[in-house]
């Protein structure tokens, strides 16, 4: 296995969820941050992803590391970074530090498969037709036809990613470790919006 390194920078954001295989372009601008990315591209270019808590600065314990694959700066003092997705990690703790920015042990040994080809036998069909009546009804609009051209991994990391379903349901799929129990929880999580039913304000299921 890859060895990436067990203290790293994580920029925590709320609603924000990236995966393994998956682009994430996000807009610097808060001083705590541009001192992380700056720091991290100057280094190995690799920097942490966690979704934070409703409460106050708790974060959850698993996010992705991933790597700067491209950076700029603008004339107004903000930086523009893509990130790429490698593999998703546990924090173990959080290490005290002289920074503006936060930085966590971390484990990766649970989530060995994100660096492996994920060759997995299940029948994705379903789940993509699904998907789509999902997306259409809650006004969506994805280019499937690009889509398709994406490996299994990239479609499905790529719809936990960008589904309209809630932070707490995206922290479980990005928490399952097998790609043949995320699609079966993404699956159950589509159907449940997609039973919804409104008649008259009343919810029938």
């Amino acid at each position: 296995m890859k060895t990436f390194p067990e203290i790293i920078p994580i920029f925590p954001l709320s609603g924000v969820i990236y995966f393994p295989k998956t682009n994430l372009p996000l807009n610097i601008f808060e001083q705590r941050y541009l001192d992380l990315v700056n720091d991290t591209f100057n280094k190995n270019k690799l920097m942490g992803m966690v979704q934070s808590k409703k409460d106050g600065s708790e974060v959850y314990s698993v996010g992705c590391l991933g790597k700067i694959s491209d950076f700029q700066k603008s004339e107004d003092g903000r930086v523009l970074i893509n990130l790429t997705g490698l593999t998703r990690f546990k924090i173990l703790e959080e290490i005290q530090n002289n920074k503006l920015y936060r930085e966590f042990k971390v484990n990766y040994k649970n989530f060995e498969l994100d660096l492996k080809n994920s060759n997995f036998t299940t029948n994705t069909d379903k789940l993509m037709n699904k998907a789509k009546v999902f997306f259409k009804k809650n006004g969506l609009l994805l280019n499937w036809r690009e889509f398709e051209k994406l490996d299994q991994a990239q479609k499905i990391n790529t719809l936990s990613m960008i589904s309209p379903v809630t932070n707490e349901e995206k922290q479980k799929l990005i928490e399952t470790v097998t790609f043949e129990e995320k699609i079966k929880i993404l699956e159950n999580i589509i159907d449940f919006y997609l039973h919804e039913v409104n008649f008259n304000n009343r919810t029938v299921q």
